[in-house]
């Protein structure tokens, strides 16, 4: 075994770590990162040589480069410095959870339970039972049905397609403007089925579509407030699926969705208003989390299942719509389509809402 310790920089536009030396990071804590310094001074501080290996580097910019470069896209966007670093820090690429987890239990013997231990109790205790206050049962009505049919679909029938009524009514649920509200000169707000920071919505929805009817396979955007597809690239049915199985790290179970929605965040919507806001990106994963629990009921509704995920390539698909991710971002992968007669992979039914108990 080798035992290293370096200095490692995690900058928000630059897709590596970047390993720094010792006079680097001291030249580091000279430098604004808000005040133009002359290269002359740098000099006389005897720091003349750490910065050239910082500007090689991308972590200093000049003033000649300072336009267009992704320091300056950052700026622009107003990212909240320390979730620019999570978010790029956080992005896969090439990812193969299948291979890795492979590669895991062949370097670790035993059960699950014997590596991790007991899992944590599935609520916390504070109080003994007697010092509960008990709470009237809810009468259970239609939506309490839809919820106990809301199952992660592992599952999806390769010889069928989504009707295009199907596609359209999930789309137009989840993602669709109801309104489009004129809340003052040169501000739009938008009102969905979902709540957003400001009705804002910055959640744009791009699709990889598999199996729909009238809708040839290919990558789309959905446009929100025309209720429409933007076609981006057409695809075959073996890149079709290639390009899915790569945007979901090679998660078989989803790869025969009929349609893959990718959630992505455009940050400079949400960010302009919340100007390096502490808790503008944690509005953006919220975003995610209410669309993806709407798709799931819009999707259980029409008796079709649906999947979401954060195992995913963030860079494949960034790559495969042409995003940059300082200004665009997906978060998530969510899916849907017509689930299997037959149940091949396990997928979580206590209830035995959706697969009758064996």
């Amino acid at each position: 075994m080798r035992h290293v310790v370096e200095w490692i920089a995690l900058a928000p536009h630059l897709a590596s770590e970047i390993v720094l030396t010792a006079s680097e990071v001291a030249a580091l804590g000279v430098l604004s990162p808000t005040r133009w310094i002359h290269m002359d001074e740098l000099r006389a501080a005897s720091i003349g040589d750490a910065s050239e290996a910082l500007l090689e580097k991308g972590l200093l910019v000049t003033a000649n480069d300072r336009a267009g470069s992704r320091d300056q896209t950052l700026r622009d966007t107003n990212w909240r410095t320390i979730s620019a670093v999570m978010h790029y820090a956080s992005r896969w690429h090439g990812v193969d959870t299948e291979e890795a987890e492979q590669q895991f239990s062949e370097h670790n013997e035993g059960s699950l339970l014997d590596r991790l231990g007991p899992a944590p109790p599935v609520t916390l205790e504070r109080a003994a039972a007697a010092e509960r206050l008990p709470l009237p049962k809810a009468k259970p009505t239609t939506l309490d049905d839809l919820l106990d049919h809301r199952v992660t679909c592992r599952n999806f029938d390769r010889s069928r397609s989504l009707t295009l009524g199907e596609f359209s009514a999930v789309l137009y649920r989840v993602f669709g403007a109801r309104v489009v509200n004129d809340y003052a000169p040169g501000v739009q707000l938008l009102k969905k089925g979902v709540p957003s920071a400001g009705g804002l919505h910055p959640t744009e929805g791009y699709l990889l579509v598999q199996r729909v009817d009238g809708v040839a396979p290919g990558l789309y955007h959905y446009h929100p407030v025309d209720h429409a597809l933007v076609p981006i690239k057409a695809l075959n049915a073996d890149e079709a699926t290639t390009l899915a199985k790569r945007f979901v790290a090679a998660q078989a179970y989803f790869v025969d969705a009929h349609v893959m929605v990718m959630p992505t965040s455009r940050f400079v919507r949400n960010f302009w208003k919340y100007r390096n806001h502490a808790k503008a990106y944690r509005a953006l994963i919220l975003d995610v989390g209410h669309l993806s629990q709407t798709l799931y009921l819009a999707a259980t509704e029409l008796g079709l299942g649906a999947f979401i995920t954060a195992a995913i390539n963030e860079v494949d698909i960034e790559g495969a719509f042409g995003l940059d991710p300082l200004e665009e971002g997906p978060l998530a992968v969510c899916g849907f389509g017509i689930r299997a007669a037959e149940r091949k992979e396990v997928e979580f039914d206590p209830l035995g809402a959706v697969w009758p108990p064996a």
